[in-house]
């Protein structure tokens, strides 16, 4: 009898946890496949792909971004390939599976909870041919035109009773995302999220943790995904992980972690001062500043000690931090959003995440969905549209500063140029961005995609427009950040340059000088100049621009000097370019 368990990621670079689990759970059991596709694809293509495989069992993991895509392949499946199996599991059907199967009932059973045992019980039970499914504990099952749902399974004790997922690992895996854990549960109660279902934290040992990474490491994955939802619970078991993956030191490959930033003692900032840059990336949760939302929302916080950390983590220059805001809270209205966003902007990661509510099935928020005047679709991802504390056109304009967040403060490439304009011509961050959203709809720009070179010409264009002061500084911020982002360039005629020919005669000259290569170019001194000159940029700005960034853009301390800075660019995932004034150094 051949088992399919298959699930449809939201990207190609994506891969499932949860379907490898099933696997190695039942790895005893023979003709048990693994086949993933992406939501992405044609649902029509990828039920004929099934089909053709002529399974007699088939189980899909189920998620928000895919469910209904699911739905429909099962449905086509159910229609040419009546006796088939259909068995769906995963978060976005354990909370309503009887309503499920009622409404569609060409499913057949429904995994709801931890799935490993169940699933392994159904599997068993349906090759045996017994058809007595009422006494396999977490499964919702339709029988003869009626729907049972059996008592719940207890959750697994040991983890380690789990099978490693990684023993036979795919060659499809080189260079993927690979999520990955080593705990399940939660310490916290946060009612947006559906880990306050299940109390407490359970580890697997730190042995088979090491075990698994290894494999990973070797198998060349592109990202570890650690897909705990507090990885830093306990200090002493997340610092040994981290330790040992800091020992191993891989090549071409970094691990994502979600921590909880006032756990982070110091002991442990020390400790990660001397990660590799862009080994490990920290994903840190804020979602508002707003001591009333955070308490309402079952957030638990230490916001003064949150803002040390990420500061402290920040100054390392060496592990990327995302942080994430959520519209749509209690009590989070347009003004204290505004106050959260400044918030955390400031803070300078190296990514803010704006998320918007989504009312998961199961979770707290979504129970008490009419206290706080929700409005939202009850289908996926079942995002809140308006609150009580929040209209739909705020909303609507938080999407839009949310897109050009994610286009011009994730993207480093505008750096310095964005915080010299909030610094002398806004009241804060969210004001700039406030007024860039309109200009960026009035204009029409919310309906196309536009290249890299684009976005600097609609900045520099938004500028002369909105700002119009100081243009020949503004001039030198923005070409200083377009050398900076980009190698082998070539400038937009709209930017200003100064003694361009005489710098480029120079170039060679400049770049062979021994003073420059021992103190710049220690890396490239054997190289010829050739190969250097392909690695470098030199330009000559009219201002001390490295002294005006170093001062955060104070226009009382700008010195206006003839300046020559040399770009080194490098392979660094946060480091990518050193720039070095050398002036003196050719005037000497």
């Amino acid at each position: 009898m051949e088992v399919i368990i298959s699930t449809l990621n939201s990207k190609f670079i994506h891969s499932s946890l949860s379907i490898r689990y099933l696997k190695s759970y039942c790895q005893d059991i023979p003709n048990i496949k693994i086949r993933e596709y992406t939501i992405n694809q044609n649902a029509d293509f990828i039920t004929g792909e099934l089909y053709k495989e002529n399974p007699s069992i088939i189980a899909f993991s189920c998620y928000i971004w895919n469910i209904e895509n699911t739905l429909e392949i099962c449905k086509r499946l159910k229609v040419v390939k009546p006796g088939i199996k259909i068995i769906l599991g995963g978060p976005e059907v354990s909370y309503d599976g009887e309503k499920i199967l009622e409404k569609h009932p060409y499913i057949d059973f429904i995994i709801y909870g931890e799935g490993e045992g169940t699933f392994r019980e159904l599997i068993i039970n349906l090759i045996n041919k017994e058809k007595n499914f009422k006494n396999i504990e977490g499964l919702i099952y339709n029988y003869e035109g009626k729907v049972f749902k059996n008592p719940p399974r207890p959750l697994i004790e040991t983890l380690d009773k789990i099978p490693s997922p990684y023993d036979k690992l795919d060659k499809g895996l080189k260079n993927k995302i690979v999520y990955f854990e080593s705990s399940r549960g939660c310490p916290f109660n946060c009612q947006f999220c559906l880990s306050s279902t299940i109390k407490g934290v359970r580890f697997f040992s730190i042995e088979r943790v090491k075990m698994d990474l290894e494999k990973l490491i070797n198998a060349e994955v592109r990202q570890v995904k650690f897909v705990d939802r507090t990885f830093n619970a306990n200090k002493e078991y997340a610092m040994e992980i981290m330790n040992f993956i800091m020992e191993k030191d891989p090549e071409n490959i970094n691990f994502h972690f979600e921590v909880t930033a006032h756990l982070l003692d110091e002991e442990m900032l020390d400790f990660l001062s001397h990660v590799k840059e862009g080994l490990f990336q920290f994903e840190i949760g804020v979602q508002s500043t707003n001591e009333k939302t955070l308490d309402t929302s079952g957030r638990t916080t230490d916001l003064n000690k949150l803002y040390k950390v990420v500061k402290e983590i920040k100054s390392y220059r060496n592990i990327h931090q995302h942080l994430d805001l959520i519209a749509g809270l209690p009590y989070e209205d347009y003004r204290s959003f505004r106050k959260s966003f400044n918030d955390v902007y400031n803070l300078g990661p190296e990514k803010l995440q704006l998320g918007f509510l989504k009312l998961l099935k199961g979770s707290g928020l979504r129970h008490n969905k009419d206290e706080y005047g929700y409005k939202f679709l009850d289908k996926p991802p079942y995002e809140v549209l308006e609150t009580k504390y929040m209209d739909y056109g705020e909303m609507l304009r938080l999407k839009t500063i949310e897109d050009l967040v994610e286009k011009y403060g994730n993207e480093k490439f505008f750096e310095n140029t964005i915080k010299y304009i909030i610094m002398n011509y806004y009241d804060s961050p969210f004001d700039f961005f406030e007024e860039f959203s309109f200009y960026w709809e009035s204009k029409g720009y919310h309906k196309v995609s536009h290249s890299r070179k684009k976005l600097y010409k609609i900045l520099y264009d938004f500028y002369l427009e909105k700002v119009g002061k100081n243009l020949s500084i503004f001039n030198e911020i923005i070409k200083y950040d377009y050398i900076f982002n980009n190698q082998n360039l070539n400038l937009p005629i709209y930017i200003n340059r100064i003694n361009k020919e005489k710098i480029q005669s120079l170039r060679h000259d400049i770049l062979k000088d021994p003073c420059i290569k021992s103190n710049y170019l220690k890396d490239m001194e054997k190289e010829p100049t050739k190969k250097v000159i392909n690695k470098t940029h030199i330009e000559m700005f009219e201002i001390n621009i490295l002294d005006f960034i170093e001062n955060d853009f104070v226009l009382s301390k700008l010195k206006r000097e003839n300046t020559l800075i040399l770009f080194v660019y490098k392979d660094g995932v946060l480091n990518k370019c050193g720039v070095f004034n050398i002036t003196d150094k050719i005037t000497r």
